[in-house]
């Protein structure tokens, strides 16, 4: 009978053990999460950035000004806000006469987040700069918001900050592909963001319409669109005109060339 108890406790062991790691690997009853991740990044991103701007001689940039904010997800729309991970993207907005913000209104940060409560980030160069910038005594100094680390308090606030920003919707085609009988696909990327990507692209091969398709992808997915007409043969290029009901799209037509032959 002992031998038998002994048993059934190493077996219970291992399920808990088992269970443990399912847990942890899908991020329940984690401290990090993405309230606690949008309220420490901007904070963290702020006060380097003044940081920066102090080297590169631009007045009148402080950490409030700035008025920084974040949306953070975490593996798209296929997987919980939770939990520490490298695949935790972040959409930063703030406020710089010096650097315009993009049509869409933020810059992306990758974040690797770890379990107790500190990351490291990544920000756009086309925003932040590159690894080193030149100060204003000529020297090559590091960038401090290129790439940087920060933690927040894994016991610290929790509740949503309602910070939302819309996804990015990219042509991400550069080459059309014909079909046998001549017809042509396009391929859609939907960035992080709030409630994805949707609306129509309308193709054209000069004055040849070749019809309109509609999209509905989630954030941080893919999707290929297909066109119901055959291009003439002879056409050069196809013209995409894409138009966005959720998300931010491209501002301008995409023209595609087509293949020789």
């Amino acid at each position: 009978m002992r031998r038998f108890v002994i048993t059934v406790i190493a077996a219970l062991a291992v399920v808990l053990a088992v269970s443990g790691a399912v847990l942890a690997g899908t991020g329940g009853g984690s401290s990090v999460t993405r309230a606690r991740l949008e309220r420490s990044l901007p904070t963290e991103f702020a006060n380097l950035y003044a940081d920066q701007a102090r080297l590169l001689g631009h007045k009148g940039v402080t950490p409030a000004s700035l008025n920084a904010r974040a949306m953070c997800d975490k593996g798209g729309a296929v997987e919980a806000d939770i939990g520490p991970g490298s695949n935790w993207n972040c959409l930063v907005s703030w406020s710089d006469p010096n650097v315009p913000m993009p049509p869409e209104g933020y810059g992306k940060f990758e974040v690797d987040v770890h379990s107790n409560g500190c990351y490291t980030a990544g920000g756009p160069s086309k925003l932040v700069g590159f690894q080193t910038i030149t100060d204003t005594k000529g020297r090559e100094v590091a960038n401090p918001v290129y790439e940087f680390d920060g933690c927040f308090d894994p016991h610290g606030d929790d509740t949503p900050t309602g910070n939302e920003f819309p996804s990015l919707l990219t042509v991400t085609s550069t080459a059309l592909l014909p079909s046998a009988d001549h017809k042509v696909s396009l391929q859609l990327s939907c960035g992080t963001g709030a409630d994805g990507c949707r609306g129509t692209v309308a193709a054209a091969a000069g004055s040849t319409p070749l019809g309109t398709v509609r999209f509905d992808i989630p954030e941080e997915l893919t999707a290929n669109l297909h066109f119901p007409t055959p291009v003439p043969r002879g056409a050069q290029d196809v013209t995409f005109t894409v138009t966005t009901t959720t998300g931010v799209g491209p501002k301008s037509p995409a023209t595609l060339p087509m293949p020789p032959g």
